[in-house]
């Protein structure tokens, strides 16, 4: 689960007749500069809304320190300080006119203009100009400066040599055999006991025995999490007697972090794994150590490693390159560090897109191709004694991909690969094949309104999770409300989560009168916990409903499901940040799933419109999905990837992608 980008509300601005709409995660970067930077080009861009006025500043200011005046020289460097606000790790000046999306969204006419009239440099002279900058470092080998261009893309220091490093560890793990590798003599009956005849996750378990580096990816449904609980299980079973390995359980957010260490126990129960019962789970800053008042920092580097054996990062896709970096020198070079996650769901709000680079071409149609043949051991297959699990040295053999899907059939799956392949054709049939599991609701433009169909059927679901809870019955209100849940792209403005919120509240009330005057903590309110809470084992994206007691000191309490049906009641007072949660963001609803969803999407303008945000809606559902959406919202969301510029793919695929040299992953698809 990531934190969304998420549009302010309209602000005025310096200038009479022109209005804007914030679109960018903090208003401050939406002000004008002052003026008298000297840099006319760089103000032009501010006003169009693409540079922030600390991207100017900044710019300028090293400009100042390194002697460079030359104002196209300071546009690059203001946009690799951008950059990572973005998403992006670096910026490609061959085809950043093409794809950058303005912070604002420019709604007037006259300030759309300035978009039209910025003066892009030449590309080719621009890229001269800034390689032969005293600001900017030039190659893999130069001296540390401020800014560094390497394979045509310009980096913030701090970011290149985030890239370099992971790179670097991930092919230094991929090529190492690992300090305890297996022979097939003895792991094959226990490989085979464990994973059954499935092949995919048989080799996903040999890959993990092989070595140090581990990816495990697959979409919604796949049994990542089964599969890594039976491969601790594994490492257990083939450990010396009484010495498990030391395993800790981590995830970019709470949230993930409680749900991997859940699934993890309840596999382990069904397997006869006691021990593993001992690991928690935890985020990957408090693996790592935070440093209180010291951002970026962490206890646990290639000084101090961490002790543990083996390292299990969940969610991986949502884990930002900076962090990833961190983890990387903070393992022990001995441990298997496995991470697991699904390449096409959303990226992390922050930079880089980690997991889809370390995938990389090993997860498309022709993955399977580019593993060694070493890896395709059936389950309960012998060797010779002498014989070792080996995927051979190159990061191709240490990626496994599950395929097939066990949380659904039918409409929805053949919709969600349908999207995930961008397969626009594909899409619009199935929407519009009538079947009862998929159903489409054509609007035009933004999502406005709910169609009255779908507004019956919310009005039954809120109805019916306020009733339960207004009875005092915690399971089933907690139950109910997990039946369904509205997706949004965007908190506010049309179509937004508070929009629909709202509508849905009004609707619960029609049934119920009397939460009209309650107030913010109604018997019924479903609330979502924006703020990880590990003394009530509460984390950033947890649902509950706020209930009646029978408690006349305790009127109210706030449900939360627990395992196997179970839930606890913790008093509305002890809550330090929460949201109402019939409607939801997409990016909220990462690691979810819902028997129903109900997905909105933006108008077709909306710089969140992506593949990747229709698939991770899409595979929020379990049993069916209404979609409220225009035919151009579809269509754009199906065709646009939210590719982030990024050389970490092509150091970790060279002989794939061509070269050793960093290729870019921007293409023409506009940033998210």
């Amino acid at each position: 689960m990531t934190a969304e980008p998420s549009p302010a509300s309209p602000t005025p601005h310096r200038w009479p007749g022109v209005s804007r709409i914030a679109a960018a995660p903090d208003p401050a970067h939406h002000d004008l500069v002052a003026g008298g930077t000297g840099t006319p080009l760089l103000e032009s861009f501010n006003r169009a809304g693409i540079l922030a006025p600390v991207d100017v500043h900044f710019a300028v200011r090293l400009g100042r320190l390194a002697g460079e005046a030359d104002e196209a020289v300071l546009l690059a460097a203001a946009l690799a300080i951008r950059a990572p606000r973005a998403a992006h790790v670096a910026v490609d000046l061959a085809t950043v006119r093409d794809s950058v999306v303005p912070d604002r969204a420019v709604i007037d006419g006259e300030v759309a203009g300035e978009l039209d009239r910025l003066d892009w440099p030449e590309p080719k002279a621009w890229a001269a100009a800034v390689e032969a900058s005293p600001l900017v470092a030039r190659g893999p080998d130069a001296e540390s400066r401020p800014v560094r261009l390497d394979g045509g893309l310009i980096y913030l220091e701090r970011y290149w040599r985030d890239e370099v490093s992971v790179a670097a560890d991930l092919l230094a793990r991929a090529e190492a055999a690992g300090a305890t590798t297996y022979q097939q003599g003895e792991a094959s009956p226990v490989v085979a006991e464990l994973f059954g005849a499935s092949p995919d996750q048989c080799r996903a378990a040999e890959v993990a025995l092989a070595g140090g580096l581990t990816v495990i990816a697959g979409g919604p449904g796949t049994g990542k999490t089964t599969t890594v609980a039976r491969i601790l299980a594994l490492l257990g079973r083939l450990s010396s007697p009484g010495r498990p390995p030391l395993v800790a359980l981590a995830a970019p957010t709470g949230k993930a972090a409680a749900r991997l260490e859940e699934a993890v126990h309840a596999e382990a129960q069904k397997v006869g794994a006691s021990w593993l019962q001992r690991a928690r789970g935890t985020t990957l800053h408090r693996l790592l150590g935070t440093r209180p008042g010291r951002a970026g920092t962490f206890r646990h580097g290639r000084s101090l490693r961490l002790p543990h054996d083996v390292v299990v990062v969940d969610e991986a896709s949502m884990a930002p390159l900076s962090v990833v970096a961190r983890l990387l020198e903070a393992v022990r070079s001995d441990a298997r560090l496995i991470f697991v996650g699904d390449p096409d769901q959303l990226a992390s709000v922050e930079a880089g897109a980690v997991l889809a680079d370390v995938v990389g071409p090993a997860g498309g149609e022709a993955g399977e191709a580019a593993a060694p043949a070493a890896l395709r051991v059936a389950a309960g297959a012998r060797a010779g004694a002498s014989e070792r699990f080996s995927p051979g040295r190159s990061l191709a053999g240490r990626v496994a991909v599950l395929r097939d899907n066990h949380r659904f059939s039918g409409a929805l799956a053949r919709l969600a690969e349908a999207v995930r392949r961008g397969d626009s054709g594909a899409t619009i049939a199935v929407l519009s094949g009538g079947e009862a599991t998929v159903r489409w609701h054509p609007c035009d433009g933004d999502a406005r309104a709910a169609p009255p169909e779908v507004e019956a059927a919310l009005a039954r679901w809120a109805g019916g999770v306020v009733s339960a809870a207004r009875g005092g019955d915690a399971e089933l209100a907690t139950a109910r409300l997990a039946e369904r849940r509205v997706l949004c792209a965007h908190r506010e403005g049309p179509g937004g989560l508070q929009e629909w919120n709202r509508l849905i509240e009004s609707l619960a009330a029609s049934a119920h009168p009397e939460v009209r005057v309650e107030g913010e903590w109604y018997a019924g309110r479903p609330v979502l916990v924006g703020a990880n809470d590990y003394v009530l084992r509460l984390f950033n994206g947890d649902t509950g409903v706020v209930v009646a007691t029978a408690a006349p000191d305790r009127p109210l309490a706030v449900a939360f499901p627990g395992p196997e049906g179970a839930t606890r009641l913790v008093s509305p007072h002890r809550l330090a940040r929460v949201d109402t949660v019939f409607a939801t963001t997409v990016h909220k609803s990462q690691g979810s799933e819902f028997d129903e969803v109900i997905v909105v999407l933006p108008d077709v303008s909306s710089r969140l419109l992506t593949r990747e945000l229709l698939y991770t809606a899409v595979t929020r559902a379990r049993r069916g999905l209404t979609l409220i959406a225009s035919e151009e919202a579809v269509l754009a969301a199906v065709g646009r990837r939210a590719t982030r510029a990024s050389g970490l793919s092509g150091r970790l695929w060279p002989k794939i992608t061509g070269g050793s040299e960093p290729e870019p992953n921007a293409g023409a698809a506009p940033e998210r």
